[in-house]
């Protein structure tokens, strides 16, 4: 396995911060322009698996390098590759306050091959009938039993 160091994690994390920060929202033709907010959330998932267990430092890395395709990605994407509907707990701040509750949440997903050789899967998360946003960039780069690459778990609120 590929050893990152700290220092060039670190470089990638505040070079992809800077460059997130600057984003705000793009238009996404398949949603027929509405704008896909690049929030805080979909920053930290990036950070995150879920609130209390970091990524590894070669999945951040591989994350923030790629990050820059993602807003390019929604851009272009005209067709979806998938979507999911289920119910999950959410983490939510009402009135001031963090809480957990049960909502209907949507994954929609957009893959896109990038110069032949890079192939990425961008997420975009919807809770209930909010507003879409981002939430992840996953590489091609899992393999199953077989040997066969495969981009995911399949759970999309930890991908």
């Amino acid at each position: 396995m590929i050893d990152i160091s700290e220092e060039k994690v670190e470089r990638a994390r505040e070079q992809a911060e800077k460059y997130y920060k600057s984003i705000n929202s793009v238009p996404c033709p398949y949603f027929k322009g509405e704008k896909i907010t690049f929030n805080a959330r979909g920053l930290e998932h990036i950070k995150f698996k879920d609130v209390r267990q970091a990524r590894s430092n070669k999945d951040q890395y591989i994350r923030f390098r790629l990050l820059q395709l993602a807003p390019e990605i929604l851009k272009m994407s005209r067709t979806l590759q998938g979507i999911s509907h289920r119910k999950n707990m959410e983490r939510l701040k009402t009135q001031g306050k963090w809480t957990h509750e049960s909502k209907v949440v949507s994954y929609y997903e957009f893959t896109a091959v990038i110069k032949e050789k890079t192939r990425v899967r961008v997420i975009v998360k919807q809770i209930e009938n909010g507003p879409k946003f981002f939430w992840s960039i996953i590489p091609f780069w899992k393999m199953n039993k077989s040997g066969n690459k495969l981009m995911y778990d399949g759970k999309p609120e930890s991908d």
